[in-house]
Formats: C-alpha cells, structure tokens, sequence
C-alpha cells in the first residue's frame, strides 16, 4: 500500500480557513483530508477556546459530514475512537510547542511527527478494534 505524501500547509490562513469551513459546515468535502482534520482540531485547541470540544467534537464533525453530502453510520463518517485518539495527540503535541510559534509550523510539524501520520491509531490499536462498530460509536481504549 503506497502511503501518500503529507500535504503541509503555506499559511496559518490556510488553516484558519479549514477550522472555520468546519464550524460553519461550508468546508468542500473534497478538502476534508487527514491533514486538514488535524490542522482543524489544532486550530480549535489554539485559537477556539470558546468551543468545548471534549463536549462538542462529535457533534460538529457529524454536522459537517451531513452538510458535505455524507452520513453518519455503522461504517463511515463519525469515528468516535479515531476522534478521541487524535484530539489527546494534538493536545499533548501542542502542549509541548512554544506557544506564539505560528499556527502553520506548528501544524505541519503535527502532520510531519509520528502522532500526525494516518496510521498512527493503528500503532496503539489492533484494525480489527479500532475499525469495530463499537469503536465508531464510542471511545475505547486501546
């Protein structure tokens, strides 16, 4: 399986445009990436402080898959485990990077480090637990 290449970012505008496209549902599906869920959770830690997103992450990603034309089920859109896993990395990741270091090289050192890569759930948990029905609809631990 051939890994694609990470797609960094030019500017923090950039990912301010992909976290308020989140927010507001009007984000192109197509531009919904593993980078730019990373870049949008990183912009909600640092600059959303106002959004709760240990309270709130799930219900805004599943509003945005049902404005982009997906669903939210069994097998695709929200994974609730996959959500949890990234949020605590960014977090832990931001919380070791100086804090007036802008936005987009804190990001694309995210994408860049072992905790940002696509497969990086998949190093703490079996496919078979992290893909189940119950990992999808709930948190659990590796």
């Amino acid at each position: 399986m051939t890994v694609p290449p990470i797609r960094f970012f030019s500017t923090t505008a950039d990912i301010i445009a992909i976290g308020e496209g989140l927010l507001a549902a009007t984000l192109p599906r197509a531009a919904w990436t593993h980078e730019a869920h990373l870049a949008a959770t990183a912009w909600l830690i640092r600059m959303r402080p106002d959004v709760d997103l240990d309270r709130d992450i799930g219900t805004i990603i599943r509003r945005y898959n049902v404005a982009a034309g997906g669903v939210n089920d069994d097998t695709q859109g929200y994974h609730e485990t996959i959500t949890r896993t990234y949020l605590a990395s960014t977090r832990a990741f931001l919380a070791a990077r100086p804090q007036d270091e802008p936005l987009v090289d804190t990001v694309n050192a995210l994408l860049a480090a072992p905790c940002g890569g696509r497969d990086w759930p998949l190093r703490v948990y079996s496919r078979e637990r992290l893909m189940s029905v119950a990992a999808r609809r709930t948190f659990i631990a590796p």
